[in-house]
Protein backbone atom coordinates (compact mmCIF):
# COMPACT_ATOMS: atom_id res chain seq x y z
CA UNK A 1 0.00 0.00 0.00
CA UNK A 2 2.07 3.01 -1.19
CA UNK A 3 2.04 5.97 1.15
CA UNK A 4 2.92 9.53 0.13
CA UNK A 5 3.95 12.06 2.74
CA UNK A 6 4.26 15.72 1.79
CA UNK A 7 6.67 17.55 4.07
CA UNK A 8 7.00 21.31 4.51
CA UNK A 9 9.86 22.89 6.51
CA UNK A 10 8.51 26.01 8.25
CA UNK A 11 9.99 28.97 10.06
CA UNK A 12 7.49 31.71 10.97
CA UNK A 13 5.14 30.81 8.10
CA UNK A 14 1.78 31.51 9.79
CA UNK A 15 0.76 34.03 7.11
CA UNK A 16 1.36 31.77 4.08
CA UNK A 17 1.13 28.20 5.37
CA UNK A 18 -2.66 27.98 5.13
CA UNK A 19 -2.52 29.08 1.49
CA UNK A 20 0.06 26.42 0.69
CA UNK A 21 -1.86 23.70 2.55
CA UNK A 22 -5.15 24.55 0.87
CA UNK A 23 -3.56 23.83 -2.51
CA UNK A 24 -2.08 20.47 -1.50
CA UNK A 25 -3.94 17.32 -2.60
CA UNK A 26 -5.35 14.74 -0.21
CA UNK A 27 -5.47 12.07 -2.90
CA UNK A 28 -2.86 11.35 -5.56
CA UNK A 29 -3.18 8.65 -8.21
CA UNK A 30 -1.02 5.64 -7.36
CA UNK A 31 -1.12 6.12 -3.58
CA UNK A 32 -3.51 4.64 -1.04
CA UNK A 33 -2.88 7.45 1.44
CA UNK A 34 -1.50 10.99 1.36
CA UNK A 35 -0.37 12.62 4.59
CA UNK A 36 1.02 16.07 5.41
CA UNK A 37 3.97 16.66 7.71
CA UNK A 38 5.17 20.04 9.00
CA UNK A 39 8.63 20.69 10.46
CA UNK A 40 8.37 23.75 12.72
CA UNK A 41 11.94 25.07 12.86
CA UNK A 42 11.62 27.03 16.11
CA UNK A 43 8.93 29.45 14.90
CA UNK A 44 7.91 32.31 17.18
CA UNK A 45 4.58 32.98 15.46
CA UNK A 46 1.39 30.91 15.01
CA UNK A 47 2.84 28.47 12.47
CA UNK A 48 1.89 25.39 14.52
CA UNK A 49 -1.61 26.68 15.12
CA UNK A 50 -2.07 27.30 11.38
CA UNK A 51 -0.91 23.74 10.70
CA UNK A 52 -3.32 22.28 13.24
CA UNK A 53 -6.27 24.31 11.96
CA UNK A 54 -5.63 23.18 8.40
CA UNK A 55 -5.55 19.45 9.09
CA UNK A 56 -1.83 18.65 9.09
CA UNK A 57 -1.33 15.00 10.06
CA UNK A 58 2.11 15.25 11.68
CA UNK A 59 3.90 18.20 13.30
CA UNK A 60 7.58 17.94 14.22
CA UNK A 61 8.98 20.79 16.33
CA UNK A 62 12.48 22.16 16.88
CA UNK A 63 12.92 24.06 20.13
CA UNK A 64 15.14 26.58 18.32
CA UNK A 65 15.82 27.61 14.75
CA UNK A 66 18.25 25.08 13.23
CA UNK A 67 18.16 26.15 9.59
CA UNK A 68 16.46 24.94 6.43
CA UNK A 69 18.84 22.04 5.74
CA UNK A 70 18.48 20.66 9.26
CA UNK A 71 14.68 21.00 9.08
CA UNK A 72 14.67 19.18 5.73
CA UNK A 73 16.59 16.24 7.18
CA UNK A 74 14.37 16.19 10.29
CA UNK A 75 11.41 15.85 7.94
CA UNK A 76 13.06 13.06 5.95
CA UNK A 77 13.73 11.09 9.13
CA UNK A 78 10.17 11.65 10.36
CA UNK A 79 8.64 10.60 7.03
CA UNK A 80 10.73 7.43 6.94
CA UNK A 81 9.72 6.61 10.52
CA UNK A 82 6.06 7.00 9.53
CA UNK A 83 6.35 4.55 6.66
CA UNK A 84 6.50 6.87 3.66
CA UNK A 85 7.14 5.12 0.35
CA UNK A 86 7.57 8.46 -1.44
CA UNK A 87 8.37 11.83 0.12
CA UNK A 88 7.52 15.13 -1.53
CA UNK A 89 9.19 18.28 -0.23
CA UNK A 90 7.66 21.68 -0.89
CA UNK A 91 7.80 25.22 0.51
CA UNK A 92 5.46 26.95 2.93
CA UNK A 93 5.26 30.12 0.83
CA UNK A 94 3.25 28.34 -1.89
CA UNK A 95 5.96 29.04 -4.46
CA UNK A 96 5.29 25.84 -6.41
CA UNK A 97 1.96 24.94 -7.98
CA UNK A 98 0.65 21.89 -6.16
CA UNK A 99 -1.29 20.88 -9.27
CA UNK A 100 2.05 19.68 -10.70
CA UNK A 101 2.59 17.23 -7.82
CA UNK A 102 1.19 14.18 -9.69
CA UNK A 103 3.67 14.83 -12.52
CA UNK A 104 6.44 15.17 -9.95
CA UNK A 105 5.85 11.76 -8.34
CA UNK A 106 5.03 9.91 -11.57
CA UNK A 107 8.66 8.97 -12.48
CA UNK A 108 9.17 7.55 -8.96
CA UNK A 109 5.93 5.54 -9.10
CA UNK A 110 6.88 4.15 -12.51
CA UNK A 111 10.33 3.14 -11.24
CA UNK A 112 12.14 5.50 -13.63
CA UNK A 113 13.66 7.73 -10.96
CA UNK A 114 14.83 7.75 -7.36
CA UNK A 115 14.65 11.54 -7.09
CA UNK A 116 12.65 14.00 -9.18
CA UNK A 117 13.39 17.73 -9.21
CA UNK A 118 10.76 20.24 -10.27
CA UNK A 119 12.36 22.56 -12.82
CA UNK A 120 11.03 26.11 -12.60
CA UNK A 121 11.00 28.48 -15.58
CA UNK A 122 13.80 30.57 -13.99
CA UNK A 123 14.14 33.05 -16.86
CA UNK A 124 10.42 33.85 -16.71
CA UNK A 125 10.08 34.44 -12.94
CA UNK A 126 9.63 38.20 -12.59
CA UNK A 127 10.45 38.54 -8.88
CA UNK A 128 13.88 36.90 -9.35
CA UNK A 129 16.60 39.52 -9.79
CA UNK A 130 19.14 39.10 -12.63
CA UNK A 131 21.83 38.24 -10.06
CA UNK A 132 19.67 35.56 -8.47
CA UNK A 133 18.81 34.07 -11.87
CA UNK A 134 22.52 33.95 -12.74
CA UNK A 135 23.41 32.29 -9.43
CA UNK A 136 20.58 29.78 -9.81
CA UNK A 137 21.92 28.78 -13.23
CA UNK A 138 25.52 28.71 -11.95
CA UNK A 139 24.51 26.49 -9.03
CA UNK A 140 22.72 24.11 -11.40
CA UNK A 141 25.81 23.93 -13.62
CA UNK A 142 28.04 23.13 -10.64
CA UNK A 143 25.66 20.38 -9.56
CA UNK A 144 25.56 18.88 -13.06
CA UNK A 145 29.37 18.80 -13.20
CA UNK A 146 29.74 17.38 -9.68
CA UNK A 147 26.91 14.84 -9.81
CA UNK A 148 26.93 13.67 -13.41
CA UNK A 149 23.19 14.36 -13.63
CA UNK A 150 21.20 16.54 -16.02
CA UNK A 151 19.28 18.56 -13.42
CA UNK A 152 18.05 21.85 -14.85
CA UNK A 153 17.01 23.61 -11.63
CA UNK A 154 19.16 22.31 -8.77
CA UNK A 155 18.08 24.96 -6.19
CA UNK A 156 14.42 23.93 -6.57
CA UNK A 157 12.91 22.68 -3.31
CA UNK A 158 9.95 20.99 -5.01
CA UNK A 159 11.09 17.40 -5.29
CA UNK A 160 9.91 13.80 -4.92
CA UNK A 161 12.17 11.21 -3.28
CA UNK A 162 11.74 7.45 -3.09
CA UNK A 163 12.09 5.73 0.28
CA UNK A 164 15.30 4.02 -0.75
CA UNK A 165 16.85 7.31 -1.90
CA UNK A 166 15.74 9.12 1.25
CA UNK A 167 17.47 6.50 3.39
CA UNK A 168 20.77 7.28 1.65
CA UNK A 169 20.69 11.06 2.06
CA UNK A 170 22.71 13.09 4.56
CA UNK A 171 23.29 16.85 4.52
CA UNK A 172 26.44 18.56 5.83
CA UNK A 173 25.50 22.12 4.85
CA UNK A 174 23.48 24.15 7.37
CA UNK A 175 22.37 26.73 4.79
CA UNK A 176 20.57 24.70 2.15
CA UNK A 177 20.01 21.06 1.22
CA UNK A 178 19.09 21.50 -2.44
CA UNK A 179 22.47 21.25 -4.18
CA UNK A 180 24.08 18.76 -1.83
CA UNK A 181 21.32 16.14 -1.97
CA UNK A 182 21.40 16.04 -5.78
CA UNK A 183 25.18 15.61 -5.80
CA UNK A 184 24.90 12.79 -3.28
CA UNK A 185 22.21 11.12 -5.36
CA UNK A 186 24.28 11.35 -8.52
CA UNK A 187 27.45 10.05 -6.89
CA UNK A 188 25.51 7.12 -5.38
CA UNK A 189 24.25 6.19 -8.87
CA UNK A 190 20.66 7.10 -8.11
CA UNK A 191 18.42 8.04 -11.02
CA UNK A 192 17.72 11.77 -10.89
CA UNK A 193 15.36 13.38 -13.39
CA UNK A 194 13.77 16.80 -13.85
CA UNK A 195 10.18 17.61 -14.75
CA UNK A 196 8.90 21.08 -15.69
CA UNK A 197 6.72 22.74 -13.07
CA UNK A 198 4.88 26.04 -12.70
CA UNK A 199 5.21 28.62 -9.95
CA UNK A 200 2.76 30.89 -8.16
CA UNK A 201 3.08 34.59 -7.47
CA UNK A 202 5.46 35.81 -4.78
CA UNK A 203 3.75 35.95 -1.35
CA UNK A 204 6.74 37.13 0.68
CA UNK A 205 10.44 37.95 0.29
CA UNK A 206 12.78 34.98 0.30
CA UNK A 207 14.17 34.11 3.73
CA UNK A 208 17.32 32.69 2.17
CA UNK A 209 18.00 35.84 0.14
CA UNK A 210 18.15 38.60 2.75
CA UNK A 211 20.31 40.73 0.46
CA UNK A 212 22.12 40.21 -2.84
CA UNK A 213 25.63 40.51 -1.29
CA UNK A 214 24.68 38.01 1.44
CA UNK A 215 23.13 35.61 -1.07
CA UNK A 216 26.17 35.96 -3.34
CA UNK A 217 28.57 35.23 -0.48
CA UNK A 218 26.58 32.23 0.78
CA UNK A 219 26.13 30.82 -2.74
CA UNK A 220 29.84 31.07 -3.57
CA UNK A 221 30.74 29.49 -0.23
CA UNK A 222 28.23 26.68 -0.81
CA UNK A 223 29.56 25.98 -4.31
CA UNK A 224 33.20 25.93 -3.13
CA UNK A 225 32.28 23.71 -0.18
CA UNK A 226 30.52 21.28 -2.51
CA UNK A 227 33.67 20.90 -4.59
CA UNK A 228 35.81 20.48 -1.45
CA UNK A 229 33.53 17.79 0.02
CA UNK A 230 32.57 15.85 -3.09
CA UNK A 231 35.51 16.48 -5.44
CA UNK A 232 38.43 16.94 -3.01
CA UNK A 233 41.11 15.37 -5.20
CA UNK A 234 40.05 17.43 -8.22
CA UNK A 235 39.70 20.67 -6.21
CA UNK A 236 42.98 20.51 -4.29
CA UNK A 237 44.74 18.88 -7.24
CA UNK A 238 43.81 21.85 -9.43
CA UNK A 239 45.08 24.30 -6.80
CA UNK A 240 48.30 22.29 -6.47
CA UNK A 241 48.80 22.26 -10.24
CA UNK A 242 48.37 26.03 -10.48
CA UNK A 243 50.81 26.75 -7.64
CA UNK A 244 53.43 24.29 -8.85
CA UNK A 245 53.15 25.48 -12.46
CA UNK A 246 53.57 29.13 -11.47
CA UNK A 247 56.63 28.25 -9.41
CA UNK A 248 58.06 26.16 -12.25
CA UNK A 249 57.56 28.95 -14.81
CA UNK A 250 59.16 31.54 -12.51
CA UNK A 251 62.04 29.12 -12.01
CA UNK A 252 62.47 28.81 -15.77
CA UNK A 253 62.47 32.61 -16.01
CA UNK A 254 65.35 32.81 -13.52
CA UNK A 255 67.21 30.04 -15.32
CA UNK A 256 66.95 32.00 -18.56
CA UNK A 257 68.39 35.12 -16.96
CA UNK A 258 71.09 33.05 -15.24
CA UNK A 259 72.21 31.41 -18.48
CA UNK A 260 72.34 34.79 -20.22
CA UNK A 261 74.53 36.19 -17.44
CA UNK A 262 71.89 38.37 -15.71
CA UNK A 263 70.93 36.05 -12.86
CA UNK A 264 72.31 38.16 -10.02
CA UNK A 265 69.46 40.67 -10.27
CA UNK A 266 66.70 38.05 -10.12
CA UNK A 267 67.44 36.10 -6.96
CA UNK A 268 63.91 36.92 -5.72
CA UNK A 269 62.58 34.74 -8.52
CA UNK A 270 64.40 31.74 -7.08
CA UNK A 271 62.85 32.34 -3.66
CA UNK A 272 59.35 32.83 -5.06
CA UNK A 273 59.67 29.76 -7.31
CA UNK A 274 60.78 27.64 -4.35
CA UNK A 275 57.92 28.89 -2.17
CA UNK A 276 55.25 28.30 -4.86
CA UNK A 277 56.53 24.84 -5.79
CA UNK A 278 56.67 23.87 -2.11
CA UNK A 279 53.10 25.10 -1.62
CA UNK A 280 52.04 23.15 -4.70
CA UNK A 281 53.61 19.95 -3.42
CA UNK A 282 52.01 20.40 0.03
CA UNK A 283 48.62 21.05 -1.56
CA UNK A 284 49.03 17.87 -3.61
CA UNK A 285 49.52 15.97 -0.35
CA UNK A 286 46.36 17.63 0.99
CA UNK A 287 44.50 16.45 -2.15
CA UNK A 288 45.66 12.89 -1.50
CA UNK A 289 44.60 12.98 2.17
CA UNK A 290 41.27 14.61 1.32
CA UNK A 291 40.56 11.85 -1.19
CA UNK A 292 41.26 9.20 1.46
CA UNK A 293 38.92 11.00 3.89
CA UNK A 294 36.23 11.15 1.19
CA UNK A 295 36.53 7.39 0.67
CA UNK A 296 36.18 6.84 4.42
CA UNK A 297 33.10 9.08 4.50
CA UNK A 298 31.52 7.01 1.73
CA UNK A 299 32.03 3.85 3.78
CA UNK A 300 30.38 5.48 6.80
CA UNK A 301 27.44 6.61 4.65
CA UNK A 302 27.00 3.03 3.37
CA UNK A 303 26.98 1.72 6.95
CA UNK A 304 24.43 4.37 7.92
CA UNK A 305 22.21 3.40 4.98
CA UNK A 306 22.37 -0.29 5.94
CA UNK A 307 21.32 0.53 9.50
CA UNK A 308 18.44 2.71 8.28
CA UNK A 309 17.21 0.07 5.86
CA UNK A 310 17.40 -2.67 8.50
CA UNK A 311 15.48 -0.57 11.02
CA UNK A 312 12.87 0.29 8.39
CA UNK A 313 12.34 -3.37 7.53
CA UNK A 314 11.94 -4.20 11.22
CA UNK A 315 9.31 -1.47 11.66
CA UNK A 316 7.39 -2.60 8.55
CA UNK A 317 7.50 -6.23 9.70
CA UNK A 318 6.14 -5.30 13.12
CA UNK A 319 3.41 -3.16 11.56
CA UNK A 320 2.40 -6.02 9.22
CA UNK A 321 2.15 -8.52 12.10
CA UNK A 322 0.07 -6.04 14.11
CA UNK A 323 -2.34 -5.42 11.24
CA UNK A 324 -2.77 -9.17 10.71
CA UNK A 325 -3.61 -9.70 14.36
CA UNK A 326 -6.11 -6.86 14.31
CA UNK A 327 -7.68 -8.27 11.13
Amino acid sequence: MPKLIIQIPCYNEAETLAIALNDLPRTVSGFDSVEWLIIDDGSSDETVRAAEENGVDHIIRHTSNRGLAYAFMTGIEACLARGADVIVNTDADNQYQAADLPALVKPVLEGRADMVIGARPISEIEHFSPVKKLLQKLGSWVVRVSSGTDVQDAPSGFRAISRNAAQRLIVFNNYTYTLETIIQAGRKNMRVVSVPIRVNGDLRPSKLVKSIPSYLKRSIFTIVRIFVIYQPARFFGAVAAVLFSLGFLIGLRFLYFYLTGAGNGHIQSVILAGVLMSMGFQTFLVAFLADVIAANRKLLEDIRYTQRATQGEAVNYAATRTSRKVG
